[in-house]
């Protein structure tokens, strides 16, 4: 089990899919956590200088070696075969392991995992809003209008202080008016709220207390009021879920925040060193800049940009972006990978689908892509609510996994 931008955790070694799938093959089990990521500080801080050695390569080299060691460590015989777990970006760190060392990895299940690297990921919001349009489409033009209303409530002093109190804001926005990088962090943190419950919809993860259900109910109930107050329930059920007393937008605070470089700050709990990921080889930005748009034009691929430059250097402008986006897609193939034994498995709820591999018509790169679930769904522990898609993908998966192991037909 490969681990990706956050703390290897040790429940993964007694529950999950993987594990079923280990009982059923007597498999020995290994999880690796990424470097820089939880309890791995291969550095003395998280400076812009030590994250130079923090990259997708550097993780699939340490796979490798640990590999090898285990091979060493436990007199694995020469014919041991590996099979690599990953979901989201370790989805994808899964597919390159078995590409870059195809003599240490057998095969690979990749879940949820994007393979094309991509500056203005703008079909991310797409997917949301075709996600919450598939729960009716009211829900969709409730919160576009919500959004809009937004808009004009920004112009006058009366209305800025309506936002204020509705949406619990930890600063006056009639203090940020004038500043457009904060009025752009208040509506990409609002609609980042919709993609939060979106990506994670009815998963069996602590992700998942909120599903589209409960937003699309809330913002299709007139009774509460106007689509604005409708929005700002919204926005209360996800501050009580995050156990946060108000809304924080403010962009030089979030800023400063990200630039701290000691690995006892909060964001360094993944937070500054996935942002330098996506600075550096992935981009990934969840744009909206169309004011036609449900969310609007205010987050734009400028706006993630600024950020870059600001939390890391003014080296790390749009230019260079472009030129790490481009390397990493010429290393690693994008959506036509030369992989065998890989198989990629994407949720149709799930926005990062739009970026994987969900089809193909090459008998060795096979896909499942299931209806109705959301990011990484078929990774977690099975629950007797499941789909029955969801069933059958995790039983379709199990078959792939024999095939890898006793040739068996797939």
């Amino acid at each position: 089990m490969i681990g990706g931008e956050g703390e290897a955790l040790p429940k993964w070694m007694i529950e999950g899919a993987w594990i079923r799938y280990a009982n059923k093959t007597n498999a020995l089990c290994f999880q690796l956590e990424h470097r820089f990521y939880g309890k791995s500080h291969p550095t003395s801080d998280i400076s812009t200088k030590n994250l130079k050695y923090l990259s997708s390569e550097q993780a699939l080299a340490d796979l490798a070696y640990f590999i090898t060691a285990m091979n060493d460590k436990y007199h694995l015989p020469y014919e041991t075969k590996w099979i690599a777990f990953g979901g989201s970006y370790p989805g994808s760190l899964a597919a390159w392991l078995r590409l870059k060392y195809p003599h240490l990895i057998h095969g690979a299940i990749s879940s949820s995992g994007p393979l094309l690297a991509k500056v203005d990921f703008y079909e991310y919001f797409d997917v949301v809003v075709t996600s919450l349009g598939n729960y009716s489409p009211k829900c969709v033009t409730a919160v576009q209008r919500s959004f809009q209303q937004i808009e004009i409530l920004l112009k006058h002093m009366i209305g800025q202080r309506t936002l204020d109190e509705q949406f619990k804001l930890c600063d006056p926005v009639e203090k940020s008016i004038e500043n457009h990088l904060d009025i752009s962090n208040l509506f990409e943190t609002i609609a980042g709220q919709f993609a939060d419950v979106v990506q994670y919809n009815k998963d069996n993860s602590p992700h998942a207390t909120i599903t589209i259900d409960d937003v699309c109910d809330v913002m299709m109930n007139e009774t509460l009021g106007s689509p604005l107050t409708r929005l700002a329930e919204v926005n209360k059920l996800m501050l009580t879920k995050t156990k946060d007393e108000c809304l924080d937008y403010k962009y030089d605070k979030m800023i400063n925040e990200m630039k701290n470089i000691s690995w006892l700050s909060e964001q360094a709990e993944g937070g500054r060193q996935w942002t330098y990921q996506t600075c550096t080889e992935f981009g990934f930005y969840q744009t909206s800049n169309n004011l036609s748009a449900v969310f609007g034009d205010r987050f734009p691929v400028d706006f993630f940009i600024k950020q870059c430059e600001d939390i890391f250097s003014t080296n790390f402008d749009a230019v260079e972006l472009s030129r790490a986006v481009n390397r990493t897609n010429t290393y690693y193939g994008e959506l036509h990978p030369h992989t065998t034994n890989v198989l990629y498995i994407h949720g149709s709820i799930d926005p990062w689908h739009a970026l994987g591999l969900t089809k193909s018509n090459k008998i060795e790169l096979p896909t499942i892509f299931i209806n109705g679930t959301a990011h990484c769904a078929n990774m977690y522990e099975p629950r007797d609510s499941d789909f029955p898609q969801l069933v059958k993908a995790r039983e379709e998966i199990m078959q792939y996994i024999n095939h890898l192991v006793y040739n068996t037909p797939k």
